[in-house]
Order: C-alpha cells, then structure tokens, then sequence
C-alpha cells in the first residue's frame, strides 16, 4: 500500500501556497504543478473541522476588473447604508484591489463546480492553475477548473492517485446559477 498522508492545511510561506502534512512535511503548490490524490477505500476523516455553517457557494466571478469594483462598491454602499453601527464601528470609504491577477484567476480554464466533499475510493489529478485564499483550481478532464476547499482535506488519510489521468472523483456541485453577489 502507498504511503498514506494527512492534511493539516494550506498555509501561505513567502514563496507561495504550500499544503502542510502531519509530521511537518510541506508542499508546494506553484501553478502549473500537477496535484493527484485519493481516499484509500474504507479510509476516514479523523478530526472534524469546528466551522458549524456550510460553505458559500462559488461561482463566476464578473468577468472585467471594472464589472468587479463595481459590484464591490455597491455592496460596499449597500453595507453603509445599514443603520444600527455599534459605536465602536464606523464606516470607511470604499477602496477596491483587484486581486484577480494576483491569485491567477485571470489565466487557465473557469470554474465548472467545486468540490463538495472528499469520500473513500474518491480522488483528484488536474493540473494547478490557481489558488485563492484555501482554494485549489484544478483543471481536470477538459471541463474546465474543479474548486477545492483545502479545509476539507484535513484530517482525511491521503494516498497519491493512481490514475494519471486528469479527473475528479469526488462529489462536486456544478456552478450554474447567478451568484447573489461577492458575498
């Protein structure tokens, strides 16, 4: 049998993005890289995360910075205008950064659906093409980017894929309506 691993998280180190393993061993995530892994069969999670709410739903992001600040500043105005700011609180002027570019969103293939849970005999292989916050974009198949939550990697019992073929394996939920904003 492989080499079995567990998750600890995504973390940010000077040089970018690196997944971090028990034991101390690190990975890192520059674009381009091919990311492979499975769920052994009859494998499990070992600790549970302590968020308590689901996940937002992701999807398209507008597609030019202009449509972007745009949305930001009319959310930004929709917030401000809430009245019933605690006195510690006050508004601030709306500064937007885009930071598409940043996190590589603007190259590679879009976002087809992301990943809604890790399963045994389940698995992933697809080439990296961005990475957001804990989000792994990976192209897989043709379709597009799959999205990967790396907090849902933790605690689980990994083994490198088998298949060389790029895929995903896993449970995803496809990206198919308008999103309700950035938030």
């Amino acid at each position: 049998m492989a080499q079995v691993w567990k998750c600890t998280g995504l973390r940010w180190a000077a040089g970018g993005p690196v997944l971090e393993w028990d034991g101390g061993r690190r990975s890192a995530l520059p674009r381009g890289k091919r990311v492979a892994f499975a769920v052994p069969e009859g494998g499990g999670r070992t600790c549970a995360g302590a968020r308590g709410h689901a996940c937002p739903v992701r999807s398209a992001l507008p597609g030019t910075e202009a449509e972007r600040a745009a949305e930001v500043r009319e959310l930004h105005a929709r917030a401000v205008a809430l009245s019933g700011w605690p006195e510690s609180l006050r508004p601030e002027s709306c500064e937007v950064v885009d930071q598409v570019r940043a996190f590589g969103l603007d190259v590679g293939p879009d976002a087809f659906g992301e990943v809604v849970a890790l399963v045994p005999g389940g698995g992933v292989s697809g080439e990296l093409v961005a990475v957001a916050g804990p989000d792994l974009h990976l192209a897989v198949g043709g379709r597009g980017a799959v999205v990967l939550d790396t907090r849902l990697m933790t605690g689980w019992e990994l083994v490198p894929s088998e298949s060389a073929a790029a895929g995903c394996a896993f449970p995803v939920r496809e990206f198919g309506r308008e999103p309700d904003g950035l938030f």
